[in-house]
């Protein structure tokens, strides 16, 4: 190894203090990895109204920090608490995050403020380095929210001793996400109107957090390589395909990994028994108790399709809906189906148990033990994603022996070895077209394998476990990267 790295990571999400998806995920665990690799790390994000902070072992660390916002100083506080060793700040303002939700409030609606809250989080992020006098190599940033680490340490930082020679990293886990406001905000966000052009910040008269982060960005990476691949096209750049383009070999993708102490049906706590590869007959026992929790009919020979997700457009789950009714008519098969979202989703998955009783479950929201339950004890999973940047679900059935049944986009053509009726190899079952046809014929042809070819399936189930995701070998990647960036930064 070259030498050790110190890095600072800010973002709007770590698990597990405040999570909405696999951002907190990412930022929960590659720290700890990098740390076991021999790197330093900090953390900061904010201290969201929700953070419990007795639980989770905050202190205060100061009671005073300013920040320059434009030609406005804002205040807050920090706290400190670790997780797993990594030392993570929080940026403690009543006027930014002390309310309910993350983004948006209990009806989703984002709040009007969040370019200010983010652009201030950025700062701060930056401000902490320079108050510890922590001199970073590398400032890594995650989605539109924290993208201004880049323009800020261009702009605000070049001849600043400490964050002057700092490398960006900027890391995009969903690209539709932007961060698109009125350019009212651009005096707040004190990045100098010389730089509110089409080719920086601006986008049709609004201001664009990701595309000015990828422009100033280093090194910019996102969550899997077919996604890379994906977002550099018209159909999945959301517009900024060009800029990701213009960073020709600085745009990469890395695909996350998996936290194998959280997802392992080996010594996973939350399920009703443990196995392995060796030995599947706690998975079998899993089924049983999966199929007594969801009300279906306890039948060890029935194939059940598992479904965790949030119940929106993006994943699938109306594509899925259009294809209900053919399936649960034609085939001999159960779901298992955890998730909340779009409320005609909700009212259509949480009313099919009644409609089809004994053969489908659900289970509108969320609930961590839940998820488990169904990864256990599901025979497959479903995830038909319109797009899938990474995707872990998928991840987490490979371990657990679950077969995904998955469109081939993004991070799920990338971890989903296709079935082969050939030789029984294969990791799950792919489809590509994104119609209710292709998820009806897809789960088909897996319902069809398991009744008719049960020794592809033991074949199958036994390649899915021996799949390795774990974090170990996608952070030896974020360190090339990083150096490389180090490399272009000079």
């Amino acid at each position: 190894m070259k030498s050790p790295l110190k890095i600072v990571m800010i973002s709007s999400e770590v698990a597990p203090f405040a999570k909405t998806g696999g951002l907190a995920d990412v930022v929960g665990a590659l720290p700890q990895v990098l740390r076991s690799l021999g790197h330093e790390v900090i953390v900061v994000m904010p201290r969201y109204g929700s953070i419990d902070g007795r639980r989770y072992g905050l202190r205060r660390h100061w009671d005073s920090m300013g920040v320059w916002m434009g030609n406005t100083q804002e205040w807050c506080a920090v706290d400190v608490a670790y997780n797993d060793g990594t030392p993570v700040y929080f940026i403690e303002s009543n006027k930014f995050f002390e309310r309910p939700g993350l983004y948006h409030d209990e009806n989703f609606n984002d709040f009007n403020d969040n370019p200010m809250r983010f652009a201030f989080l950025t700062r701060a992020g930056l401000q902490v380095c320079q108050d510890l006098g922590f001199a970073p190599d590398v400032v890594h940033v995650h989605d539109w929210q924290t993208a201004l680490a880049s323009a800020y340490l261009k702009i605000w930082h070049w001849n600043d001793p400490l964050l002057g020679p700092a490398a960006s990293v900027l890391t995009i886990h969903n690209i539709a996400y932007q961060g698109k406001y009125s350019a009212s905000f651009y005096d707040y966000l004190g990045l100098q109107w010389g730089n509110f052009t089409p080719d920086k910040f601006e986008d049709y008269g609004a201001i664009n957090f990701l595309k000015g982060g990828i422009v100033y960005a280093d090194m910019v990476n996102t969550v899997s390589p077919t996604y890379a691949a994906e977002t550099r096209t018209p159909a999945l750049g959301y517009g900024l395909a060009p800029y990701l383009n213009d960073k020709g070999d600085r745009y990469i993708g890395i695909l996350n990994g998996v936290d194998y102490t959280q997802w392992n049906p080996q010594t996973d706590r939350l399920i009703p028994a443990q196995y392995s590869a060796q030995d599947l007959t706690g998975k079998a026992f899993c089924k049983a108790e999966l199929q007594r929790r969801f009300g279906l009919e306890q039948n060890p020979n029935i194939p059940i399709v598992g479904v965790v997700s949030r119940l929106v457009g993006q994943k699938g789950l109306d594509l899925l809906a259009g294809a209900m009714e053919s399936i649960l008519q034609n085939m001999v098969v159960q779901f298992a189906i955890l998730g909340s979202g779009d409320k005609w989703l909700e009212g259509f998955y949480g009313g099919l148990p009644s409609q089809y009783p004994g053969r489908v479950g659900s289970y509108i929201g969320y609930n961590n033990e839940v998820a488990h339950w169904i990864e256990a004890g599901s025979d497959f999973f479903i995830m038909p994603s319109i797009y899938e940047p990474c995707g872990l679900n998928q991840m987490y059935s490979l371990k657990y022996g679950t077969l995904p049944i998955v469109r081939a986009t993004g991070g799920l053509d990338d971890t989903v070895q296709q079935y082969s009726e050939a030789d029984g190899s294969g990791t799950g079952f792919k489809f590509w077209e994104t119609s209710p046809a292709a998820i009806y014929y897809t789960v088909g042809w897996a319902v069809s394998t398991y009744f008719d070819r049960p020794q592809h399936i033991q074949r199958m189930v036994q390649s899915a476990m021996a799949q390795d995701y774990s974090w170990e070998k996608s952070a030896a990647e974020y360190v090339a990267m990083y150096e490389r960036a180090i490399e272009l930064r000079g």
